[in-house]
């Protein structure tokens, strides 16, 4: 059996599909992968190291070109006509909209697609009349596509509910929620919450919609009640109309209450030394940093927003605070600095959910069922 993994960002193959390959390879698939961005012969190697087969696809991850779209949809088409696959899987938007109709132009005939999460287009009200735009392409490019889909998988039951609200899944196209793309529960080791100072962590794509600018408005507000604390963030500036502007970042670096660390290779020493996790999210699939987070045995405080509200219990193992609202995240922070060993018991609680329901093999069992690959 040979299977086609296409995503949009080339070191998600390995950061977030990695394990998902690995499975795939145990139960004696052929593995192909492709994204743009995989011309890096560094990044080629490490696939074919790890047993994949990849090619670079001339695919833009973000913005809304016709001409460049129309181009990335006969790439596909190209690539799927020599290698002929039994089997698709696309996620992300363009590699699940452009790479299903690929796949039923070319007759693949198990073609399945992972909506990992919905970003800014499907915010409910998108600012300006570019936004608005976008957001009802994508939902009609959506609705084309996933109806030639055998199955669709979810990572919360929000965005699949939304979906069918939307019309966007056919009534024949069958779905399912999995427990995000799970956490490798060896790897993230739990490790003890340091002694000393209160440390918070957000690690993310410095986009607005992740809450960016909320987690710096917090961390300025609580350092001048309590000096002593630290207030981590790390990622990159993305590049996307939601970006992060390098100038804000210089601002909050620059004003002290933000140590920035910059894009992490390995998050794991950022998590062992962080006390705390946040991630103000305003949607998710469902977090990747916040599953890693839970692993090493840290509390988290998130948004009761969809993807994210599934991953803590409220003053269980982390505290929910409304989107957008910098003034609440400040108060949910807020608690663990006035009682420190709230991290250790809710991060206790954190590493249990995390063996419990997203452990990474339970996780891809139950892809590779909904595939039909394992019985």
């Amino acid at each position: 059996m040979k299977l086609l993994l296409v995503g949009g960002f080339a070191e998600s193959l390995l950061n977030f599909r990695g394990a998902l390959i690995d499975d795939l390879l145990i139960a004696g698939v052929e593995v192909h992968v492709a994204a743009p961005g995989l011309d890096d012969e560094a990044l080629s190697q490490a696939l074919r190291d790890r047993g994949a087969i990849p090619h670079d696809i001339p695919l833009r991850r973000t913005g809304m070109n016709p001409v460049a779209d129309l181009g990335a949809v006969l790439g596909l088409w190209r690539l799927m006509r020599q290698l002929r696959p039994d089997v698709f899987l696309g996620y992300t938007i363009k590699p699940v909209i452009y790479g299903l109709l690929a796949a039923w132009l070319v007759g693949v005939k198990r073609r399945y697609a992972l909506v990992t999460g919905l970003g800014y287009t499907f915010q409910d009200q998108p600012v300006g009349v570019k936004a608005r735009l976008v957001s009802g392409l994508a939902r009609g490019l959506y609705r084309v596509a996933l109806r030639v889909a055998h199955r669709v998988f979810f990572q919360n039951p929000d965005d699949q509910a939304l979906f069918r609200t939307l019309g966007l899944l056919g009534d024949r196209t069958e779905s399912v929620v999995v427990n995000g793309s799970g956490v490798d529960i060896r790897h993230f080791a739990q490790a003890p919450v340091p002694e000393g100072r209160v440390v918070f962590l957000m690690i993310a794509r410095l986009l607005g919609a992740k809450g960016v600018r909320e987690y710096a408005l917090a961390s300025s507000h609580l350092q001048r009640e309590f000096p002593s604390a630290v207030f981590r963030l790390a990622g990159w500036i993305d590049g996307g109309p939601d970006s992060i502007r390098a100038d804000e970042l210089a601002a909050w670096v620059d004003q002290g209450h933000i140590d920035y660390l910059g894009k992490l290779a390995d998050v794991r020493p950022a998590l062992q030394e962080c006390s705390v996790y946040v991630l103000p999210s305003y949607r998710e699939g469902t977090p990747r940093t916040v599953l890693e987070a839970m692993a090493i045995g840290r509390a988290v405080v998130t948004t009761d927003a969809p993807g994210c509200r599934e991953t803590v219990v409220d003053g269980v193992n982390g505290y929910l605070v409304p989107v957008r609202s910098s003034d609440e995240l400040a108060d949910a922070m807020r608690r663990f600095l006035v009682e420190p060993s709230l991290a250790r018991e809710m991060g206790e609680r954190s590493r249990r959910t995390a063996e419990d329901r997203y452990d990474v093999q339970r996780v891809n069992a139950e892809m590779l069922r909904g595939m039909e690959i394992v019985v």
